[in-house]
């Protein structure tokens, strides 16, 4: 069965970074692309970054030219680097694999227990 493990979170000031990373593990079913999502506190899950397998990379427009997503050669391993980091930014992170449809990232694997980013002011 598929796992997935965030790593990297912290708490860090307004302005500072962070890079987290997402290692997969176990049995998979095939998937075209990754995403990061993020929980705030008393809201909903939202999708902050995804790639689709061959490079295309979007963005929430909170996060777009501060959050880049990434990902190793072998896509076992995805990373998320948060440059300029905002008290809005706090946030439980979560890494998920899916499928793009019509553009549109759908995440198909089960949730790790993310890692929390905590951004003062």
């Amino acid at each position: 069965q598929l796992q997935l493990v965030e790593s990297g979170g912290g708490l860090v000031r307004a302005g500072e970074s962070l890079d987290l990373t997402c290692r997969l593990s176990g049995a998979r079913s095939p998937f075209d692309g990754a995403g990061w999502y993020r929980q705030p506190p008393g809201k909903q899950r939202e999708l902050v970054a995804s790639i689709h397998i061959l490079g295309t990379r979007n963005y929430a427009d909170s996060v777009k030219g501060r959050f880049t997503i990434s990902r190793d050669s072998a896509g076992n391993t995805f990373y998320l680097q948060m440059r300029s980091l905002k008290p809005e930014d706090t946030a439980v992170y979560y890494c998920s694999v899916g499928t793009f449809i019509e553009a549109t990232y759908y995440p198909n694997s089960k949730w790790g227990q993310g890692t929390q980013v905590t951004v003062s002011s």
